[in-house]
């Protein structure tokens, strides 16, 4: 497995759509290891493949909280086959966004159909924080960022500092 590094705001590359995977075989299952160990080497709780550069709809997450054992789920060309009308309201923050969080309103409850690691369908139910976490995954699929869940001037300022930060450290290179 390598850790590969994630694509940080404002990045062209995070507004490009990903492609469905035609056929999940080992350079697929090579690429989702890649992912959970990237993921998890940032401390995070999600990441879809255009994160590292990879436009292919591909997410892995793992929400599991503190002493609890690893729980990693890997899903190929994830889609939301349902959501709840009720709406939960939560902190997220993101990798590709270090640092910066926003209360973001999304369906409480959700059931995703995807395929395994091995190429077979599945679905999932999911609530609360994996919820809004396979959510936030599935939207950087479609090219949306957690940011534009919010208001235009919070998003503006977050991905004002973003920048900011990305030529200062440009220039210290």
């Amino acid at each position: 497995m390598t850790i590969r590094p994630i694509i940080i705001a404002p990045d062209r590359r995070l507004k490009i759509p990903s492609v469905p995977v035609d056929t999940v075989d080992d350079e697929t299952r090579r690429l989702l290891d890649d992912m959970l160990e990237s993921m998890y080497a940032d401390e995070g709780i999600g990441l879809a493949a255009i994160q590292i550069g990879a436009p292919k709809r591909l997410v892995v997450a793992d929400v599991h909280l503190g002493d609890e054992p690893p729980a990693p789920l890997k899903l190929v060309n994830p889609e939301l086959a349902w959501t709840s009308d009720e709406r939960a309201l939560r902190e997220e923050g993101c990798l590709s966004l270090p640092e910066h969080y926003a209360n973001v309103e999304r369906p409480a409850e959700a059931k995703i159909r995807y395929l395994d690691e091995h190429g077979a369908p599945r679905e999932i139910a999911a609530k609360g924080m994996l919820a809004a976490c396979l959510q936030h995954e599935i939207d950087h699929l479609d090219g949306i960022l957690f940011v534009d869940h919010i208001s235009l001037i919070k998003r503006s300022i977050i991905l004002r500092k973003l920048a900011k930060a990305r030529r200062s450290q440009a220039a210290s290179a």
